[in-house]
């Protein structure tokens, strides 16, 4: 099992800038497919983005294609989700998961593919 801690969440005005984290404890990041997703006021949770295991690719919701970024810092066995050009609908708790096995390339995009996750962070931002 892997623990997910996600931090850096906060108020942010629109337009602004966020960079969220997810340390996870255990295993390598780079081992793993990493998710993030999001469940906003009353809303279900739904997919952000994600990036494939033991590569670079990633794969983006298209609402916020072009805003968002995910990374992977293997030393530090972090994942970050940069958020950029923030709206009001980004506001949610971001959750940050994993999925331990899968091919690698390939985007997992739905809740059920993902094995842990964190207990997430809240993002608020403001018009």
């Amino acid at each position: 099992q892997v623990q997910l801690v996600e931090s850096g969440g906060g108020l942010v005005q629109v337009g602004g800038s966020l960079r969220l984290s997810c340390e996870a404890s255990g295993r390598t990041v780079s081992s793993y497919h990493m998710g993030w997703f999001r469940q906003g006021p009353e809303r279900e949770r739904e997919f952000v983005t994600t990036i494939s295991r033991h590569s670079t690719r990633t794969y983006y919701a298209d609402s916020v294609k072009g805003r968002f970024t995910i990374s992977r810092d293997n030393a530090k066995n972090v994942v970050y989700l940069q958020m950029n050009s923030l709206k009001p609908e980004d506001t949610a708790v971001y959750y940050c998961a994993v999925r331990a096995s899968g091919i690698d390339g390939v985007f997992y995009t739905r809740e059920y593919e993902y094995d842990d996750w964190g207990q997430g962070t809240q993002v608020t931002v403001s018009s």
